[in-house]
């Protein structure tokens, strides 16, 4: 499921593939030169988020200031990389008016989702009341201090909108230093950066068993994002299955209307922002995605639906070339 990459150009671009933040990472460049240090930028990147935002390290940032905020409301001081992800989270709560909230990580740990996802799989989620979501505006950070204070009780989950927003970092960075242009996929949030190939990267629209359904071109500057219901998934104690999204509105698991949305973007944390809101929105996503003049790709596992501005199907689907990004 998600997107994949496709290059027409003679000389196709250099992949390499990490894994970390508890997903699959891609980086691809267009100057195979660059690669090396554009791995190692990428690698160094991603440790430090870990470090900050990670809910299931007991040292990251995050969780320190979760146990600090047991019984009362509390603060700490954060670092550039928690203080840029946490402007992240906040800014795609605003441009969602809350339906992508960064409190949401008690509720979604009372889904089920509290350790890492093969943690929680090995396992029957146990039954628990939904989860209590204090509210994106209860989150405070200083504008020049960067410090952070969060209600009693309060567990960030800064988990979707700080990978979405390291790809649009990472991308930035690579293109800033080094020549050519980059391709950052974290786990299905694409970013893209400095030249194109070819005058557009080619990006391959993927279901949730892998199969490339349609691709789209994008220029540097654009990103793309999948959200799905189908992938981060786990078997409830009376049988049923939960996925990792989570509605702020209620505190429980988002209702599986779409297997998966795609939308095109201006950066990896809108359209992940605006992918992971259609999820929770459920039917009223296509006006809503269509309202904000986001196109998108809603796709039930039977049906799909389009927003205005996605690019119609072209019928023949390109073979499958190396190297490839793939976003899950």
């Amino acid at each position: 499921m998600g997107t994949a990459l496709r290059d027409r150009a003679p000389a196709p671009p250099t992949a390499t593939t990490v894994a970390a933040i508890g997903t699959t990472v891609r980086v691809v460049v267009t100057d195979p030169r660059t690669l090396a240090e554009a791995e190692a930028l990428t690698r160094d990147h991603l440790v430090a988020l870990d470090r900050a935002a990670s809910r299931f390290r007991p040292d990251s940032e995050v969780s320190r200031l979760a146990a600090a905020a047991t019984s009362s409301r509390a603060g700490a001081l954060a670092s550039p990389v928690l203080a840029s992800s946490l402007r992240a989270a906040l800014r795609a709560a605003r441009l969602t008016d809350g339906l992508v909230d960064p409190t949401v990580g008690r509720a979604v740990a009372a889904s089920g989702y509290d350790d890492d996802l093969a943690v929680v799989r090995s396992r029957t989620a146990a039954d628990r009341p939904a989860g209590e979501v204090p509210g994106w505006r209860s989150v405070t950070i200083d504008p020049v201090t960067d410090r952070v204070e969060v209600p009693a009780g309060c567990l960030l989950d800064l988990g979707s909108t700080a990978k979405a927003h390291a790809a649009d970092e990472v991308a930035r960075h690579l293109a800033g230093r080094l020549p050519g242009g980059f391709l950052v996929d974290l786990g299905g949030d694409i970013a893209l950066a400095g030249t194109t190939p070819d005058g557009r990267w080619q990006v391959g629209v993927e279901d949730a068993e892998g199969r490339v359904v349609q691709v789209v071109g994008l220029r540097s500057g654009q990103a793309v994002a999948t959200s799905s219901t189908r992938l981060r998934t786990w078997v409830r104690a009376d049988g049923g299955t939960a996925h990792h999204i989570v509605d702020p509105r209620t505190g429980r698991t988002a209702p599986a209307t779409w297997a998966q949305v795609t939308v095109v973007a201006a950066s990896a944390l809108e359209a992940n922002a605006a992918s992971t809101a259609a999820v929770v929105l459920g039917e009223d996503a296509p006006v809503w995605l269509a309202r904000h003049r986001l196109p998108a790709r809603l796709d039930t596992g039977r049906d799909v639906v389009t927003t205005p501005g996605w690019p119609a199907p072209t019928g023949r689907i390109p073979t499958r070339p190396t190297p490839e990004v793939v976003a899950s």
